[in-house]
């Protein structure tokens, strides 16, 4: 029954934003409390929502402060640099801006941590696309794909949780990965140029292109006039402020949130020291920052839920029972396959450390590595970053001005591509066999 609800439960939450019946953050409140009002959890649900929102705070406060803090970068003209020459690169092809921006997210993506690639990226490109009128979804979806390969790095998280889970070497998973994000980064600017050529087209019978050419267009945006919150003659010291902040997100020398705040800070007392400059820029990014906070605290209410309830764990169990034993020597394929629903319902922590064990147990009766399995059961997570459970999707969507549901729609086939073109190179070279 708890399999059910929790099934149930998420296909509920998935037709209501994805069909804008409800917000988002209104989703992740209410639709996971009715369901275990059903379940019969009423009296629990204070402390179960409360380990939720407690388990997902240092995130929520890390988002905060980390939009905060580039979008004072933003307008201080950090990035104005590298929007110009891109603009003058591109010659205001909308297809080189969208391969370009898989190729800065496939290059920023390389530090593993997929807030910093989002806030990074958006930050660098969101400008470019608002310049030559661009759909804003092409950019969310382009820099989540590339995440979705990169975030199989070994200090990226889901593959570190698979090898200690599994107590394997890095060497024994990782490096058999190594050709599966080759290719897989290839399919993402193959995507890409797919994407950016159909935005050509459109852009070309636009009002824009009825007036002036995109050539034109880029090049009157790079001349436009300078705002006065713009600083220039800071833009070294702002730079210096953010490499020293990516050294510490890598150095890991104190928790992200505090690391954030203090940059914040920093940033902005040096580029607007009069209190009244300070409000204004505060003001300015204050709706986006409790916009993305909002729905990860709601996403804390909903993860409390799923898993208080034993609803997660059900659910796990159900989706394992459901292989066949006539079907069990194809283990890693079925994993593969079924890691993308897997993941998408439930945290990274919940199935490599709850189910990949499972299924690992499972396939050394047919004689199956469980290396092998450990590989398969992380091709799904360009799937993963689109689950409502994954905090920095929120940072992804409320940077860009997508709709939450919008992005859903347009990433999910390219994501599920993804992961299938990793599992054909890996059933090509032998990372996973037959």
């Amino acid at each position: 029954m708890l399999s059910l609800l929790g099934f149930l439960m998420v296909a509920t939450f998935m037709y209501l934003i994805m069909s804008n019946r409800l917000s988002a953050m209104v989703a992740l409140i209410l639709v996971p409390v009715l369901f275990a009002l059903i379940a019969g959890f009423g009296t629990d649900l204070g402390p179960m929502m409360m380990d939720g929102v407690k388990s997902i705070a240092p995130t929520g406060v890390m988002l905060i402060f980390g939009i905060l803090y580039f979008g004072i970068m933003i307008d201080a003209g950090l990035f104005d640099p590298l929007v110009n020459l891109t603009l003058k690169a591109v010659k205001g092809d909308p297809m080189k801006i969208v391969v370009g921006t898989a190729l800065l997210a496939l290059f920023v993506s390389l530090d593993g941590d997929g807030s910093t690639t989002y806030m990074i990226v958006i930050a660098a490109m969101l400008p470019l696309y608002k310049k030559l009128n661009m759909n804003p979804l092409i950019l969310s979806a382009v820099t989540m794909l590339a995440g979705g390969v990169m975030n199989l790095l070994p200090w990226g998280g889901p593959t570190a949780r698979a090898i200690s889970a599994l107590n394997l070497d890095v060497s024994q998973v990782f490096n058999p990965l190594i050709p599966g994000m080759i290719v897989g980064s290839c399919w993402v600017v193959l995507v890409a140029f797919f994407i950016g050529r159909k935005e050509r087209k459109r852009l070309q019978s636009s009002k824009y292109s009825l007036s002036m050419d995109l050539q034109t267009f880029a090049e009157e945006a790079v001349a436009a006039d300078i705002p006065d919150y713009k600083r220039p003659h800071l833009i070294w010291v702002n730079l210096a402020l953010t490499v020293a902040l990516m050294a510490g997100l890598l150095a890991d020398v104190i928790p992200l949130m505090i690391l954030f705040m203090i940059a914040f800070a920093l940033a902005l007392m040096i580029n607007y020291p009069k209190l009244e400059a300070q409000k204004e820029r505060i003001t300015a990014h204050a709706g986006n920052a409790l916009n993305v906070a909002s729905m990860v605290f709601a996403a804390g209410i909903f993860t409390g839920i799923l898993s208080g309830t034993g609803m997660v764990d059900a659910m796990a169990h159900t989706m394992v029972n459901m292989v066949p034993e006539s079907l069990g020597p194809y283990l890693p394929i079925i994993t593969a396959i079924t890691s993308m629903p897997l993941t998408f319902f439930m945290s990274n922590d919940a199935y490599y450390f709850g189910i990949l064990p499972l299924l690992a147990e499972a396939a050394t009766t047919y004689g199956i590595d469980p290396a092998q399995m450990t590989i398969a059961s992380l091709l799904g997570q360009p799937v993963h970053l689109l689950s409502p459970l994954v905090p920095s999707t929120y940072l992804l969507v409320g940077l860009a001005g997508v709709n939450f549901g919008d992005h859903q729609r347009y990433t999910l086939k390219w994501a599920i591509g993804t992961t299938l073109v990793m599992l054909a190179t890996a059933l090509i070279i032998g990372a996973i066999s037959l």
